[in-house]
C-alpha cells in the first residue's frame, strides 16, 4: 500500500507541474456544510478559492506572480488582503500537491492555520495604485469593498468572532479584529 501511495504522490507533483488549469473540490471533513472548490492557474500563478458556506462564504485568490492573498468575506461585505510569506504560506505546487492528494486518497488533513488581524476602522477602498499593486484578479475580486491590510499574529485566547477563510483541509485562514 505504501508503494501505491509513493505512486500518487509522484502523479501529483508532475500533473501539478504540467496541467495549466486544475479544479479540486474540497470538503471539510464531518461537515456538509462546508464545501470549497479550488482552481489552479499555473500559468498565471493564481489559484481561486470559493467556499459556501451560507452567510460565512468566502473567495479567496492566491496571486503568486504578486505576492499577495485577497479573500472576500461574505459576512463581512469587505476585503482582506495579505502578503504571501513562504514562511507560513505553501508555494502553488505544494497547495496543488496537497489538493491532489485530498482528492484521490480521500485522507483527512489537519490544516495548517494562519492567524491574521485587521485593524478596524482602517479600511481603504482600492484606487489605480493599489489595482496596480494587487493586480486584475484581486481587483475582479475586491472592487467596490473596503480593503483592510492583515498582519499575520499569534492565536487569540478567544477565537469568537473570527472568520474563517483559505483552502478548506489544506490551509486554514482565520481573520480576527485586532482588539486594542
Amino acid at each position: 500500500m505504501n508503494g501505491f501511495a509513493a505512486v500518487l504522490v509522484l502523479l501529483g507533483v508532475f500533473w501539478t507541474q504540467t496541467s495549466a488549469l486544475d479544479t479540486f473540490v474540497l470538503q471539510e471533513p464531518g461537515n456538509d456544510y462546508v464545501t470549497g472548490t479550488m482552481t489552479i492557474h499555473n500559468e498565471n500563478n493564481i489559484v481561486e478559492v470559493n467556499v459556501r458556506s451560507g452567510l460565512y462564504s468566502s473567495n479567496t485568490i492566491f496571486d503568486y506572480s504578486r505576492g499577495y492573498i485577497a479573500t472576500r468575506l461574505l459576512s463581512r461585505s469587505a476585503c482582506f488582503i495579505l502578503k504571501i510569506n513562504k514562511e507560513y504560506i505553501p508555494e502553488l505546487e505544494e497547495i496543488g500537491r496537497l489538493a491532489f492528494e485530498r482528492q484521490t486518497m480521500k485522507k483527512i488533513y489537519s490544516p495548517n492555520n494562519v492567524w491574521v488581524q485587521f485593524q478596524s476602522g482602517h479600511s481603504v477602498f482600492g484606487n489605480i495604485k493599489d489595482w496596480l499593486l494587487y493586480g486584475k484578479d484581486i481587483e475582479q475580486l475586491c472592487s467596490g469593498l473596503p480593503l483592510y491590510k492583515l498582519v499575520k499574529t499569534q492565536p487569540p485566547l478567544s477565537a469568537h468572532g473570527c472568520a474563517n477563510a483559505g483552502i478548506p483541509t489544506i490551509l486554514g485562514i482565520k481573520i480576527c479584529e485586532k482588539i486594542n
